[in-house]
């Protein structure tokens, strides 16, 4: 399966506002998608991983970008672009924001996912419609309805639960390097920077996979459609109307004609 086939059943399975968006990394910039925009050089200025998959999902762009174009610090660190010094390790983004402490905000800092120089390379997202290159991972951001279907149809040959994590901050590591990392799916509350910088709404949240597992996806997103699992949620109509009783003596008027 291809990422355009699998667009195609997304759009008619889960039906989502904005486009389902590939994230791919890519070693060498002669492989980098011919028309894929680079912020500092296509929007005069860097630009954060949510962003880029917001520009994606919303504007149908494809983007690419590497530790030059990247306005995030804590991105930084994650993909790999930059080491991690002792004021970083030891907590202090987190403390006082996100935590009570040195010693928690550091257990927060460990915990996120992150790429070794080795494994870094240039961050491209793109929408699936419009692929030009095989994506890593598949991001989609919809509505708990749709973020449920999507975690049906991947369970339909598994059966079980998916383990996911949940922090409340940096999600593109989630997004992106933990399913390539784990090659497991994760089901995605978007981070506070999201929501500020790449302007997730309240309402949404996002599933990621790795694009292995596509065809494996999209058997279970027609299984569990054909089981009565589906996107929209059917509304139950099967009842008779109640009027107000000046609607019911109308009614009854047009019964003493007859």
């Amino acid at each position: 399966m291809n990422a355009i086939e699998l667009n195609q059943a997304l759009q008619m399975y889960v039906r989502t506002e904005t486009f389902p968006v590939g994230v791919s990394i890519q070693k060498e910039e002669a492989a980098l998608p011919s028309k894929a925009k680079r912020p500092v050089r296509d929007l005069g200025y860097p630009i954060t991983i949510c962003q880029a998959v917001g520009f994606s999902r919303r504007y149908g762009w494809s983007i690419a970008m590497n530790g030059a174009d990247l306005s995030c610090p804590i991105a930084q660190v994650a993909f790999g672009y930059e080491e991690q010094p002792a004021f970083y390790t030891e907590g202090h983004l987190a403390c006082g924001m996100y935590t009570d402490s040195l010693e928690n905000g550091a257990k927060s800092e460990l915990d996120v996912p992150k790429f070794s120089a080795e494994e870094s390379g240039y961050y491209v997202s793109f929408p699936l419609e419009r692929a030009q290159i095989e994506p890593d991972v598949v991001v989609i951001y919809g509505n708990a309805a749709q973020v449920m279907r999507l975690v049906a149809g991947m369970l339909y040959k598994r059966g079980g639960s998916i383990p996911s994590t949940f922090s409340s901050r940096a999600d593109c590591a989630d997004i992106a390097i933990k399913p390539i990392q784990t090659g497991q799916p994760q089901v995605i509350v978007p981070c506070y920077g999201d929501r500020l910088f790449a302007q997730t709404q309240d309402h949404e949240m996002a599933f990621s996979f790795h694009f292995r597992d596509a065809a494996e996806l999209v058997e279970g997103l027609v299984g569990t459609q054909k089981g009565g699992i589906r996107y929209p949620i059917p509304s139950f109509l099967r009842y008779q109307a109640e009027f107000p009783t000046t609607y019911q003596k109308l009614a009854g008027m047009f019964g003493e004609k007859n």
